[in-house]
This record gives structure tokens, C-alpha cells and sequence, in this order.
């Protein structure tokens, strides 16, 4: 039932006449694309921040999306997924806006309405919840361990939503080990 709404909400919110009329620059503002991660390596104990590792795949993350059109980016309220957000704020000048972990079928509704491209920064156990609950894929589970490298790329028009999932930044390390062990 969810799922119906919010695909319902982003064919409503995109069926304007004047939406056709955009010009290229405008409507490529107006898109409704959802970029989706986990936050970077993050040091041990309580609300960690983020390892050398952590900083430099933040800084990537940065380098991949500064071209996208990024008009909104989200984060929970913890040192790890705001150090993650921080360098594309930074390069892009756009606030970083904390959404509850905790609603994530409240905050996939308030995304499906709200036009633009996102970034969403989140966690091991929530960035898969959300992706399903946009309307997109999970993928396997994420090895909370050692898994960063994962980014979510949703894109929603007339005839639904498209999911994929990219990899960005140093390999993977499980991956990596696999392939050095065969």
C-alpha cells in the first residue's frame, strides 16, 4: 500500500504541462532522483567519527556526486553519516537536513514528495529498508563490517522506478580478499 502512494505521489507531483515546457537546465533540477549510502568507515565505540578511510571515501563521494544536480541532502544525527555528508554540503553549499532512522516509511513518503536529487546518508541496517521502501531494490545484506563502498541509485518517472546499485571509492575489502585468496 505504501508503495502505491508514493508512486502515486511522484506521477502527481510530475504530470504538469508546464514540467514539459522546462528548459533543459530547469528540468534537469526537477528530476526526482534518490542517491542512497551507508556512511564511510567509522572508528570504534559510541557515535564514532570517521577513520582516515572513512574521510577519504566522505571526499569521493564528494567527487562523484558534485555534478548531479544535488538539491537536497539528509543524514541521521550522528557524527559518522554527518562527517560523510559534510564535504559534498560543503562543495554544493546545500544544508544537511537530519531525518529520524527510526520512520523510515514517514521519510520515504516525505522523499517521494519532495522533488529534486537527493542524497540520503544513512546506515547498514536502514539504507536497505529504505531503498525498498522507495520502491527500489535492498541487495544482499550489507556486511556491516566492512562494506561502504555501496551506493543506491534510485530514479522515479511516468512509468515507475528504476534501482541500481553502484559501487564507488576503495574496493569492498571482503571482495578484495576474495579475489586475492583465488
Amino acid at each position: 500500500m505504501k508503495l502505491k502512494f508514493i508512486a502515486a505521489a511522484l506521477l502527481l507531483s510530475g504530470c504538469s504541462p508546464e514540467t514539459d515546457r522546462e528548459s533543459p537546465d530547469t528540468s534537469r533540477a526537477m528530476a526526482q532522483q534518490i542517491y542512497l549510502v551507508r556512511h564511510a568507515e567509522k572508528q570504534g565505540g559510541n557515535d564514532p567519527s570517521l577513520t582516515p578511510d572513512g574521510e577519504r571515501r566522505a571526499e569521493t563521494l564528494a567527487d562523484l556526486l558534485s555534478g548531479v544536480g544535488l538539491t537536497h541532502i539528509h543524514s541521521t544525527n550522528y557524527k559518522r553519516t554527518l562527517a560523510t555528508a559534510a564535504p559534498i554540503a560543503a562543495r554544493t553549499g546545500i544544508e544537511v537536513v537530519l531525518y529520524d532512522p527510526r520512520d523510515l516509511d514517514a521519510f520515504a513518503e516525505k522523499l517521494a514528495s519532495t522533488r529534486g536529487i537527493h542524497l540520503v546518508v544513512g546506515h547498514s541496517n536502514t539504507t536497505p529498508q529504505l531503498a525498498t521502501a522507495l520502491g527500489g531494490m535492498a541487495g544482499d545484506e550489507i556486511d556491516e563490517a566492512s562494506e561502504y563502498d555501496r551506493l543506491y541509485v534510485l530514479s522515479f518517472n511516468a512509468s515507475g522506478v528504476s534501482s541500481e546499485i553502484q559501487r564507488f571509492g576503495a574496493k569492498y575489502k571482503v571482495e578484495e580478499e576474495a579475489l586475492i585468496s583465488e
